[in-house]
Protein backbone atom coordinates (compact mmCIF):
# COMPACT_ATOMS: atom_id res chain seq x y z
CA UNK A 1 0.00 0.00 0.00
CA UNK A 2 2.91 2.17 0.31
CA UNK A 3 4.35 2.00 -2.88
CA UNK A 4 1.12 2.37 -4.16
CA UNK A 5 0.42 5.65 -2.73
CA UNK A 6 3.97 7.45 -3.28
CA UNK A 7 2.71 6.54 -6.92
CA UNK A 8 -0.76 7.93 -6.65
CA UNK A 9 1.07 11.11 -4.75
CA UNK A 10 3.32 11.36 -7.71
CA UNK A 11 0.71 11.17 -10.45
CA UNK A 12 -1.32 13.73 -8.14
CA UNK A 13 1.78 16.13 -8.67
CA UNK A 14 2.45 15.88 -12.15
CA UNK A 15 -1.25 16.23 -12.63
CA UNK A 16 -1.77 19.02 -10.39
CA UNK A 17 1.36 21.20 -12.97
CA UNK A 18 -0.02 20.17 -15.80
CA UNK A 19 -3.63 20.72 -16.21
CA UNK A 20 -5.92 23.79 -16.60
CA UNK A 21 -9.29 24.12 -15.56
CA UNK A 22 -10.35 23.58 -12.18
CA UNK A 23 -12.50 20.55 -12.43
CA UNK A 24 -9.08 18.85 -13.35
CA UNK A 25 -7.07 20.47 -10.76
CA UNK A 26 -9.42 19.38 -8.34
CA UNK A 27 -9.19 15.72 -9.14
CA UNK A 28 -5.69 15.73 -9.29
CA UNK A 29 -5.79 17.27 -5.59
CA UNK A 30 -8.10 14.12 -5.00
CA UNK A 31 -5.69 11.76 -6.44
CA UNK A 32 -2.82 13.22 -4.06
CA UNK A 33 -5.09 13.31 -0.75
CA UNK A 34 -5.85 10.00 -1.56
CA UNK A 35 -2.15 8.80 -1.97
CA UNK A 36 -1.05 10.45 0.69
CA UNK A 37 -3.66 8.88 2.91
CA UNK A 38 -2.85 5.29 1.92
CA UNK A 39 1.00 6.39 2.94
CA UNK A 40 1.22 8.40 6.00
CA UNK A 41 -0.72 5.95 8.77
CA UNK A 42 0.64 3.02 6.73
CA UNK A 43 4.51 4.29 6.80
CA UNK A 44 3.45 5.17 11.29
CA UNK A 45 2.37 1.34 11.55
CA UNK A 46 4.92 -0.06 9.45
CA UNK A 47 7.50 1.20 11.86
CA UNK A 48 5.60 0.60 14.83
CA UNK A 49 5.12 -3.12 13.45
CA UNK A 50 8.85 -3.40 12.60
CA UNK A 51 10.15 -2.05 16.33
CA UNK A 52 9.72 -3.95 19.35
CA UNK A 53 8.20 -3.00 22.66
CA UNK A 54 10.97 -1.64 24.52
CA UNK A 55 12.24 0.95 21.65
CA UNK A 56 8.76 1.24 19.55
CA UNK A 57 8.46 4.67 20.93
CA UNK A 58 11.94 5.45 19.85
CA UNK A 59 11.49 4.37 16.99
CA UNK A 60 8.55 6.36 15.84
CA UNK A 61 10.10 9.50 17.01
CA UNK A 62 13.20 8.75 15.31
CA UNK A 63 10.71 8.33 12.39
CA UNK A 64 9.14 11.04 12.74
CA UNK A 65 12.31 13.41 13.18
CA UNK A 66 13.56 12.49 9.62
CA UNK A 67 9.98 13.00 8.07
CA UNK A 68 9.79 16.45 9.38
CA UNK A 69 13.61 16.82 8.14
CA UNK A 70 12.43 15.50 5.00
CA UNK A 71 9.99 18.36 4.78
CA UNK A 72 12.07 21.42 5.76
CA UNK A 73 15.16 20.33 3.85
CA UNK A 74 12.24 19.39 0.76
CA UNK A 75 11.12 22.93 1.05
CA UNK A 76 14.55 24.76 0.95
CA UNK A 77 15.54 22.54 -2.19
CA UNK A 78 12.22 23.02 -3.46
CA UNK A 79 12.39 26.90 -3.45
CA UNK A 80 16.08 26.65 -4.68
CA UNK A 81 15.09 25.01 -7.64
CA UNK A 82 11.87 26.93 -8.35
CA UNK A 83 14.27 30.36 -8.40
CA UNK A 84 16.63 28.27 -10.53
CA UNK A 85 14.15 26.56 -13.35
CA UNK A 86 10.54 27.68 -12.49
CA UNK A 87 7.73 26.64 -10.30
CA UNK A 88 6.88 23.75 -12.40
CA UNK A 89 9.93 21.91 -12.75
CA UNK A 90 10.53 22.21 -9.37
CA UNK A 91 7.06 20.57 -8.36
CA UNK A 92 7.84 17.77 -11.14
CA UNK A 93 10.68 17.43 -9.22
CA UNK A 94 9.02 16.69 -6.31
CA UNK A 95 6.26 14.15 -7.82
CA UNK A 96 9.82 12.77 -9.50
CA UNK A 97 11.59 12.06 -6.04
CA UNK A 98 8.13 10.41 -4.69
CA UNK A 99 8.11 8.34 -7.52
CA UNK A 100 11.47 6.88 -6.89
CA UNK A 101 10.56 6.36 -3.17
CA UNK A 102 7.79 4.15 -4.12
CA UNK A 103 10.39 2.49 -6.40
CA UNK A 104 12.38 2.12 -3.97
CA UNK A 105 9.73 0.87 -1.35
CA UNK A 106 8.52 -1.63 -4.25
CA UNK A 107 11.68 -3.15 -4.11
CA UNK A 108 12.90 -2.85 -0.38
CA UNK A 109 10.02 -3.48 2.05
CA UNK A 110 8.79 -6.77 3.21
CA UNK A 111 6.08 -7.73 5.48
CA UNK A 112 7.82 -8.21 8.95
CA UNK A 113 5.34 -11.33 9.62
CA UNK A 114 4.50 -13.89 7.23
CA UNK A 115 1.27 -14.09 5.96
Amino acid sequence: MIAAGLWLQACGIWMAISVRGFSLEIIAAAILGIGTAMVYPTLLAAVGDSAQAEWRASAVGIYRLWRDLGYAIGGILSGVLADAFGFSPAIGAVGFLTLVSGVIVAIRFRDCEPA
